[in-house]
């Protein structure tokens, strides 16, 4: 487990090694240059801006669906959450086919905050549903307003929520490639992107690298200090009863417009401009479809599969033995993927260049690089599924005189395939949807349902892309059914 977990600091250690081989003398010019304070300018905005335009949206759409009398409850809060099942350059391409002349930050923020806000919706709502209403209810009974109770008890509460959500966004932000390459807005990623597509593994490249890991880092430390240590546990039982819907009133229409202007800008207005596409599309230019279907699905496969088997270790120790060693061997998994793909792609084709060439370009780095950039989806729901399994059931089967190994095979592995089927295919979705990695490490002649789509949208062939964006958006539904089924806790109202 030591070893993997270094393994995993793989793009860090490039960042830190890149800074080193360059040097400051070189770096310096690299990074202190007007072309560097632009992306910056532009990173600082769209982080400013999007990032609290996102946390409005979630912790609105959330409180309106789970705590007030909205008709229509139940339909909206599957609205809100269905921008996912759209990769956000699949969204762009819909947006720019609605307004070609759409672009720059406006347009980015326009993308991005309707692509990523249901990353703040979700915890927001799984933070509600979990919230003890008799809280709410001592407020109201002291006089307090329904604004003042959203403000003074129910916010507060969900601190956590928006902070992760919030992080979550906002390294989407800085990763995010086609989106934002598409509607011609420039960041360190797409500027990293061109840099090496021009000058191959260039020092150009390798210090806006290191100037975007430093960002996501800097945003990590934040987070944390932000979070702090206050406690949002119940102390007690609680009272475990649904809380009292409060009243819109003559809010109630205001409310139901908003939902349905924000659902058609991030749902209808895609899903309408790639259907008008895909009506456009000829049917004997799909000739490359089932190839690009068939290797989607064998490296989204393979990097489920490695996943998982790279996950479980660290997982069964930090379930079934928590303490500090196995926080330690967890933390390079997060921090690791909490790097853009572009930094990850970089750090493999370094690495595979240096010491096995052999290895650059090929499936097996392609899926390395699935296994780093999609680890947390695997490791989350496999500690949580392992520590739903008693292990009473083991020391019984070890009772009875079964082996340790064969009472885990016989008894807890059959358990856990819920968790596993659903870790794998988290990781295997968000492979299917990776572009930015796939574009540098994946080997020539290599075709995914991103690449194929990325290579049409952007020569403006847009009947041609519109297929490949319907699949998928389709390949994403279930995992977007997965995570809200999550959050919902299996109830429905």
């Amino acid at each position: 487990m030591a070893v993997l977990a270094v393994a995993m600091l793989i793009p860090v250690g490039y960042v830190v090694a890149t800074v080193l081989d360059l040097g400051w003398a070189e770096l310096q010019p690299l990074v202190f240059r007007p072309k560097v304070g632009e992306l910056l300018m532009n990173t600082v905005l769209l982080l400013a801006l999007g990032v609290p335009a996102t946390v409005v949206l979630g912790v609105g759409g959330a409180w309106l669906v789970e705590r007030t009398d909205l008709p229509g409850r139940r339909f909206f809060a599957v609205l809100l959450v269905a921008p996912l099942a759209i990769p956000a350059f699949v969204s762009s391409y819909g947006w720019a086919s609605a307004i070609p002349s759409i672009n720059g930050l406006g347009g980015g923020l326009l993308v991005a905050t309707l692509a990523y806000y249901p990353l703040v919706y979700l915890p927001a709502l799984a933070t509600l549903r979990g919230l003890d209403p008799a809280l709410e209810e001592s407020a109201r009974s002291l006089g307090q307003s329904s604004w003042a109770v959203f403000g003074r008890v129910i916010l507060p509460q969900l601190r956590l929520a928006i902070l992760g959500g919030g992080l979550v966004v906002a390294l989407h932000l800085l990763a995010e490639y086609g989106a934002f390459a598409f509607i011609r807005f420039d960041t360190f990623t797409t500027a990293i992107v061109v840099a090496y597509q021009s000058t191959f593994a260039g020092s150009s490249a390798a210090a806006l690298g290191v100037v975007l890991a430093t960002l996501c880092l800097v945003l990590l430390v934040i987070e944390a200090a932000a979070r702090g240590r206050a406690r949002y546990a119940r102390v007690g039982t609680g009272s475990p009863h649904p809380a009292v819907p409060v009243p819109l009133g003559r809010v109630t229409p205001l409310a139901i417009a908003a939902l349905v202007v924000l659902g058609a800008a991030a749902t209808v207005v895609p899903l309408v401009n790639v259907v008008r596409w895909l009506a456009a599309s000829d049917p004997a230019a799909l000739g490359e479809m089932p190839a690009a279907i068939a290797q989607t699905v064998l490296l989204a496969t393979g990097g489920a599969i490695g996943a998982l088997l790279v996950a479980l270790p660290v997982a069964w120790l930090s379930a079934r033995h928590p303490g500090r060693l196995s926080r330690a061997l967890e933390a390079p998994y997060y921090v690791a993927s909490s790097l853009p793909a572009i930094i990850v792609a970089l750090a493999l084709v370094t690495v595979t260049l240096r010491l096995v060439p052999a290895m650059y370009q090929t499936a097996a780095t392609v899926m390395a690089a699935y296994v780093v950039i999609f680890l947390p989806r695997a490791l989350v729901s496999l500690r949580a599924g392992i520590a739903q399994v008693p292990e009473s059931l083991e020391e019984a089967a070890r009772s009875l005189g079964a082996a340790p190994i064969a009472a885990r095979l016989r008894v807890t592995a059959p358990l856990l395939l819920p968790a596993i089927a659903a870790g794998g295919a988290l990781v295997a979705l968000g492979a299917a949807n990776e572009l930015t990695a796939t574009l540098l490490l994946a080997p020539t002649g290599t075709r995914t349902l991103a690449t194929q789509f990325w290579s049409a949208a952007s020569a403006i062939d847009y009947p041609s892309a519109a297929p490949y964006a319907l699949l998928l958006i389709l390949l994403s539904v279930p995992a977007v059914a997965l995570m809200f089924a999550q959050t919902r806790g299996g109830r429905s109202r």
